[in-house]
């Protein structure tokens, strides 16, 4: 196979960057390197903002309905392409082929087609005459020019969450993807191109430097980031120099609570499902479990049991249709997650799991550790890896202290057969999303965001396109 050489995509064109500087592209199902992206430097991202700078004259003063067109247009190219995609994300991420095309390339079209809609509705006041002699308006206007950072848990899938509400409000991106995981992102603004005025998306590969140079800029009037809590921090200061608008979607340690009325075998298997997909590298996993005492041994056999159920074929490859989890993403990556596996204290132990997967690529056992106390490691950081930590307690009230005894705050979930207990819980639980019976589903029309280290402003939604658009009030003396 020949080796990849990615480029910029700005100004509705792939260009070299220039900076010289290249960093290397790593399959982490084999940790073989196949190919190089840009390291972008200043003068890269000056041209890509000037870039986003002119088109935003353009693409501002479209109509919603141009808008929404253009946005329907880019949804049916990206699933005319989806193969195409798929791929490369596979090598991008290690994610199996199959199970990637089903269960990504979906809600991905279907995030598109949502802001396509929304961009037709968004509502304000109504006028009226709130001074005498005078009528007030209230104008939703596009931010401007917006830097986004996206992550590498969903290299094309967060894209679209940046990009989509952004282009829907009228406003013009430059998009940093993460440097292991950059060739989807360049493909989706190649296939937005054809409907946008050149400019209107552009995407500069680099690694953390280049990040802060988006950044930093002076020319975006918002940034916008998905990943950890430390680098949302260096945003929130980077941007507050300049007082740009900010939006965070950062780490999460989800809860799941499972109390002792709950289905186990569901709960298992459907825990399992939420935090072991994608190897456990998604903010919202059911990561950090919480079930009562009476059901706690047998709960753990049910989970262990869905655990190994979950190994991977790896020997397979990414075209193996019945492997479930993926490597974890990058070399750095995986030796955090093993460092985690590392420290499982004296008074608690891994049921099954807990090693290494194979000897090629970056591919780590689904794992449950139990009899973890709460000021543990393992339950106050996020360990973004195949890892589920299950803990007890002793009534409704010890599970909600213990659900909400984290710095994170993203999303939970609570598992009963008792409706009033359920809506109990939802109501204290300190998260921005909360599942009754299920976790990890989400919907265009819902927003996703959290509170707490977990940042703030939300993704999907009107409210998600909402954070993209500033409000300008109008008043007119109707009596001179």
């Amino acid at each position: 196979m020949s080796t990849l050489h990615l480029q910029n995509f700005v100004g509705g064109a792939y260009v070299d960057d220039r900076s010289g500087s290249r960093s290397p592209l790593v399959d982490p199902s084999t940790g073989e390197t196949y190919g190089d992206a840009p390291v972008s430097s200043r003068a890269d991202v000056d041209l890509a903002y000037e870039s986003a700078a002119k088109a935003f004259d353009t693409w501002r003063t479209t109509t919603p309905s141009q808008r929404q067109e253009a946005l329907l247009k880019i949804a049916d190219a990206v699933e005319a392409r989806a193969e195409e995609l798929v791929e490369a994300e596979s090598r991008n991420t290690g994610k199996v082929v199959p199970l990637t095309l089903a269960e990504e390339i979906p809600p991905m079209v279907d995030q598109i087609r949502f802001f396509a809609g929304a961009a037709r509705v968004l509502e304000g006041r109504s006028a009226g005459e709130y001074l005498a002699g005078h009528t007030s308006w209230i104008r939703r206007e596009p931010v401007g020019v917006v830097g986004q950072v996206a992550p590498w848990n969903y290299p094309m899938m967060m894209a679209v969450w940046k990009f989509a509400p952004a282009l829907a409000a009228g406003n013009s991106v430059v998009l940093k993807p993460s440097d292991t995981t950059p060739h989807t992102a360049l493909l989706l603004a190649e296939i937005a191109s054809e409907f946008l005025p050149a400019g209107t998306l552009n995407v500069v590969c680099g690694d953390r430097g280049t990040g802060n140079l988006v950044v930093s800029h002076p020319t975006p009037q918002m940034v916008s980031i998905t990943g950890s809590v430390g680098a949302g921090m260096q945003v929130a200061r980077a941007a507050a120099d300049d007082l740009k608008r900010v939006h965070l979607e950062l780490g999460g340690k989800a809860p799941v609570v499972v109390f002792d009325d709950a289905d186990v075998a569901a709960a298992a298997e459907g825990i399992a499902m939420a935090g072991y997909f994608n190897a456990g590298q998604d903010c919202t996993a059911a990561t950090r479990v919480l079930v009562a005492p009476a059901i706690h041994d047998e709960f753990v056999a049910a989970l262990a049991e869905q655990a190994r159920g979950s190994q991977t074929s790896y020997e397979k490859g990414r075209h193996d249709e019945d492997s479930f989890v993926p490597p974890l993403n990058n070399g750095c990556q995986f030796e955090r997650v093993l460092g985690f596996l590392d420290q499982v204290p004296d008074h608690a132990g891994v049921v099954t799991g807990g090693a290494r997967q194979g000897d090629r690529g970056f591919y780590v056992e689904p794992t449950v550790i139990a009899g973890l106390e709460q000021q543990d490691t393992l339950v106050q950081q996020e360990v973004f890896g195949p890892v589920i930590t299950v803990q007890t307690f002793a009534d409704e009230q010890e599970a909600l202290t213990k659900a909400n005894g984290v710095p994170y705050a993203l999303a939970s979930s609570v598992w009963t057969k008792d409706f009033g207990r359920a809506l109990r819980m939802s109501n204290n639980l300190d998260f921005g999303c909360v599942w009754i019976n299920t976790h990890i589903p989400l919907v265009a029309e819902m927003p996703h965001g959290g509170f707490k280290h977990s940042g703030y402003g939300k993704d999907l939604s009107m409210y998600g396109l909402e954070d993209y658009t500033r409000i300008k009030h109008v008043m007119a003396n109707v009596e001179a």
